[in-house]
């Protein structure tokens, strides 16, 4: 593993350990636990699988659906995108397009105890949509590869169908990167993939987002 990546995992782990409000509302002592309980940087798969994330910094490629329960056409007839627009240590901001919508960004952060996926949905005037910010939380350490997030009460209270969604992220450098939804129980599932193997032109910023050469946040 390089000295880069090395880095990243070291400074991910401080992050992960002290940054969070729960951590900051937690004592030294309960703080000390919970870096004892993780594995090593090199070998924690949710640092791992960070890395993979950052190492897209500043790249866009396209995808397609491979799986919709029930069919939704409105992803099936639009060029999709995602461009791994902005990462820094508090999160990584992934938006979505479909088609000439670019109301959608998948937004991943670290917790004192994993990772979080949450979806920000905008208007074209950047204000929020009534639906967003729904997600949620990893648990256990997952994979390297992939990592599953299990819907919070916010999103319960939310979307109340949505209390049993499992959200699935999958990257494999040089390969695919997937965003996947099920539905424990149900038969509703979503699965779009992204071909890492060709990048493509960087789309617009998403709606509410900032341009490139206004955004603050580092774009590797």
């Amino acid at each position: 593993m390089n000295n880069l990546i090395r880095a990243r995992l070291t400074r991910s782990l401080v992050f992960l350990c002290a940054s969070t409000l729960w951590a900051c509302g937690a004592s030294d002592s309960q703080s000390e636990r919970d870096v004892d309980a993780r594995p090593p940087a090199e070998s924690d798969p949710q640092l791992v699988f960070w890395s993979h994330l950052e190492s897209l910094c500043g790249q866009a490629f396209e995808g397609r659906v491979t799986e919709s329960v029930p069919p939704d056409p409105s992803f099936e007839e639009a060029r999709l995108v995602m461009h791994v627009r902005s990462c820094d240590l508090a999160e990584i901001r992934i938006p979505f397009h479909v088609g000439e919508n670019r109301s959608r960004s998948w937004v991943v952060t670290p917790t004192s105890v994993g990772l979080r996926l949450k979806h920000d949905h905008r208007h074209e005037d950047g204000t929020e949509d009534e639906i967003t910010q729904y997600g949620g939380d990893s648990r256990g350490q997952g994979d390297a590869h992939i990592q599953d997030f299990f819907a919070d009460s916010f999103t319960a209270q939310l979307v109340p169908e949505a209390a049993i969604n499992v959200w699935t992220l999958e990257v494999r450098p040089g390969d695919v990167f997937v965003y996947a939804l099920r539905r424990e129980g149900t038969d509703r599932r979503f699965r779009a993939e992204f071909d890492l193997t060709e990048p493509v032109d960087a789309p617009p910023p998403p709606w509410g987002g900032r341009s490139r050469s206004n955004d603050p946040q580092s774009e590797r």
